[in-house]
């Protein structure tokens, strides 16, 4: 290995900030490119998704987003005294689907335990969960990413368990400058959130990423996302807590056998943060390491506006938390009868709908990988299911609307346009109502909110003029206003018409049929 004073920080350093250990983690951290040069990472990945049943896991509170806090609560989510939990059918069942959908195996027996820890957030002061009897083990996710080389790679992320635990409340400390606790005027909590069904999915260590790990750890979670939303039983809304996930990162010397000591960076809530948490505690990692310090087993949490990580607690281990069994809720035994039948109830997953809709839509693997990335599969295939050809709505979504998408700040699902109305200014263009400019304009006054398509074209006046009475006064004009022209287009010179047309598709603000402008125009030049 290189010595530490030899090996280049790069560019894209992170200072003390980063909240490390130790003298190397405060001063600038080695480049990526130099920490997997000198160390091969082992992922990890814990992710946390909300059910979207009615009723919380072991009560029949309501689990709405966005109430007022603690108003959806009750004796048994708030542990009062004599108050007893009984477990939601649903939410074993969403369960289940998950466990089916990753090729898990199902336990025919498994039990609920009590996961001890004080938090102000969890009422009980210990959580209800699942720790060696889970109800789905051993699964797996294939996901691709892009080699350096523009070509794909396929890496199978197997899944040690999927199971079944409840959430916590919600902190919030209200004060000071980062929202966190250290300098905080005063801490909330809101039990709204307590007790929602929470299904905790674990990966087996991923090893053998190599420079690709912080793809591979954002495409894991994107597909995870995506197969969990089709199967119904998460909105896996990531900005709105739905869907978390844990980062865990170690580092070990090329060839070596041992993995490094690991760091887990929690609840971190994007896509894009998933990459630059794993991108940038590797660098963590092997910046200490080359210095010939050691990383601490430790709880972080990432920082959005820096894409770093800062220290939290220190990582506890499984003994630490006094499991037990909860001796309030009996077992849970799902038949074999009803595994089967939601096993057969499963949709077509992501995987198998991506390469039929590739073939279906001719698309190449380029194509396919730039809807992947836009998160546009969905609204493209609604949008081609209420009547629009595939080659217009991908137009319109990868380019005009992602553009407006980028422009707003939200994502391209929350532009403010259904695929419905997309679909109907497609035909609109279709059928001569109206031009693609023109077209342009009714999507601004849908996302405006003047109405359907129909309605904006009305109020705007945007449909186009074809009738050749109309056409014909604006062609006269401009036919008047370009003589040059005429004269090009009267001895033999058609392509001088095009001045002429653009004369009055200016007069008419772009309403103009231009193929029907044309014709006029070379009819009364005898072109």
């Amino acid at each position: 290995m290189a010595d530490a004073g030899t090996v280049a920080t790069g560019d894209d350093t992170n200072t003390g900030a980063a909240g490390g250990r130790g003298a190397a983690a405060d001063g600038p951290l080695l480049s990526y490119a130099d920490a997997t040069a000198h160390y091969a990472p082992v992922l990890g990945l814990e992710t946390h998704i909300e059910l979207g049943t009615e009723s919380k896991m072991f009560c029949s509170c309501a689990t709405g987003f966005g109430a007022e806090p603690n108003t959806q609560v009750c004796p048994v989510c708030l542990a009062l005294p004599g108050a007893l939990p009984v477990v939601n059918e649903s939410a074993v069942e969403g369960t289940l689907r998950i466990g089916l959908a990753l090729n898990c195996t199902i336990a025919s027996w498994c039990r609920f335990a009590r996961k001890n820890y004080f938090y102000p957030d969890m009422p009980k002061n210990y959580q209800i969960s699942q720790y060696d009897e889970p109800l789905c083990t051993d699964g797996y996710l294939d996901v691709t990413v892009e080699a350096p080389d523009g070509s794909p790679r396929e890496f199978r992320v197997g899944i040690e368990r999927v199971h079944m635990e409840e959430d916590t409340g919600k902190t919030a400390h209200v004060g000071g400058a980062t929202g966190r606790i250290h300098g905080a005027d005063y801490s909330v909590v809101d039990y709204n959130r307590a007790g929602i069904p929470l299904i905790e999915i674990v990966t087996k260590p991923i090893e053998g990423a190599g420079e690709l790990a912080p793809e591979v750890a954002r495409a894991y979670v994107r597909e995870l996302r995506d197969l969990v939303r089709s199967l119904g039983v998460s909105d896996v809304r990531m900005e709105e807590g739905s869907l978390r996930c844990d980062v865990n990162v170690s580092l070990m010397p090329h060839g070596a056998q041992q993995w490094g000591v690991r760091s887990e960076t929690k609840n971190v809530n994007s896509l894009r943060s998933v990459d630059r948490a794993v991108r940038h505690e590797m660098r963590r990692h092997a910046t200490l390491l080359v210095a010939g310090e050691q990383v601490r087993q430790e709880t972080r949490h990432f920082q959005e506006q820096s894409g770093s990580t800062v220290a939290g607690r220190s990582k506890e281990e499984a003994e630490d938390y006094r499991y037990f069994p909860d001796p309030d809720l009996v077992p849970v035994a799902p038949s074999s009868d009803w595994v089967e039948r939601l096993r057969s109830e499963l949709p077509e997953l992501p995987a198998a709908r991506r390469a039929r809709i590739q073939t279906e839509w001719q698309l190449t693997d380029e194509e396919l990988r730039d809807l992947v990335n836009a998160d546009a599969i969905d609204l493209v295939a609604a949008t081609v299911s209420a009547g629009a050809p595939s080659t217009e709505a991908r137009k319109w979504w990868l380019n005009e609307l992602s553009r407006r998408a980028t422009e707003a700040d939200v994502p391209l699902t929350e532009v403010g346009i259904s695929p419905a109305q997309v679909a109907r200014v497609v035909q609109l263009v279709t059928d001569g109502t109206l031009t693609n400019k023109l077209a342009r304009q009714v999507v601004d006054g849908v996302l405006a909110g003047e109405g359907e398509p129909d309605a904006v074209v009305e109020s705007r006046g945007l449909r186009v003029v074809s009738d050749d009475s109309a056409l014909g006064a604006a062609v006269d004009t401009a036919i008047a206003e370009n003589p040059d022209a005429a004269e090009k287009v009267r001895n033999g010179k058609a392509a001088a018409a095009g001045a002429i047309v653009g004369a009055v598709m200016k007069a008419t603000q772009g309403q103009a049929d231009a193929a029907r402008a044309r014709e006029l125009i070379l009819e009364r030049l005898g072109g």
